[in-house]
């Protein structure tokens, strides 16, 4: 049975979050680890959503802390996947954090994760490819391969 492909823009998904006191370093901004919680989240949720079932988090590719979030900001991640294998996929998160007080929007955070689906034994099962419509989804589904050969690489070298 062939599957569907699915346009990128239907596999997006976005959470607002608020940053609290308790999320906080003692600068004020929101811990690093807060974020790679929400990050692994919103990963996880946009990769069942295009698998239309479990999925693990198999990497966390890259992590790019680019501008901070204090307390009172709200956090606005957005996640799509922008490359498929059998059975797993690359997830593309960025984080924008607003102070809606300023009205002032910045990028905080840029991520790269691989997801793969799994049936109920935990065994992986095939998801839909993905094809791009924008030119962002084009960039970086072009651009997936080479990473992938990166994560490959890797792995060869814990062997």
């Amino acid at each position: 049975m062939t599957m569907k492909k699915v346009a990128i823009q239907d596999t997006k998904t976005v959470q607002t979050r608020l940053v609290l006191p308790p999320d906080t370093n003692h600068l004020n901004t929101i811990f690093g680890g807060k974020v790679l919680t929400y990050i692994d989240e919103i990963g996880a949720l946009t990769a069942m959503k295009h698998a239309k079932s479990a999925v693990v988090t198999a990497s966390i590719d890259s992590v790019d802390f680019l501008n901070s979030a204090k307390a009172g900001d709200s956090l606005t991640l957005e996640a799509f996947v922008t490359y498929t294998g059998t059975s797993s996929m690359e997830i593309f998160v960025k984080v924008i954090a607003h102070d809606l007080i300023k009205d002032e929007e910045k990028l905080t955070t840029e991520s790269f994760l691989t997801m793969v689906a799994v049936n109920e034994q935990g065994k992986p099962i095939p998801v839909p490819q993905v094809y791009p419509v924008s030119e962002e989804e084009t960039i970086l589904h072009t651009t997936a391969p080479s990473r992938r050969e990166n994560r490959e690489r890797r792995s060869l070298i814990r062997k």
